[in-house]
């Protein structure tokens, strides 16, 4: 995982939500973070996944109930 990944993951508490997300989650996250061209594209994937580990119940704009916080 990226050194910066991991401290915003951290900065927001996050770190246990990402890591109880099944791995391919986990994966395609990291993946679709770093394969963004431009730091814009980067910083905005890194927001989406932050805000959709914080809000649970998401996965890439899609409904995922098994991470719903209740």
């Amino acid at each position: 995982m990226p050194p910066d990944v991991l401290a915003e993951l951290e900065a927001r508490d996050l770190v246990e939500d990402y890591r109880a997300r099944p791995a391919y989650q986990q994966n395609d996250y990291l993946g679709w973070i770093e394969r963004a061209k431009r730091p814009e594209t980067r910083r905005k994937r890194l927001d989406q996944m932050l805000d959709e580990l914080e809000a649970g119940g998401v996965y890439m704009k899609m409904d995922h109930p098994p991470s719903a916080k209740h």
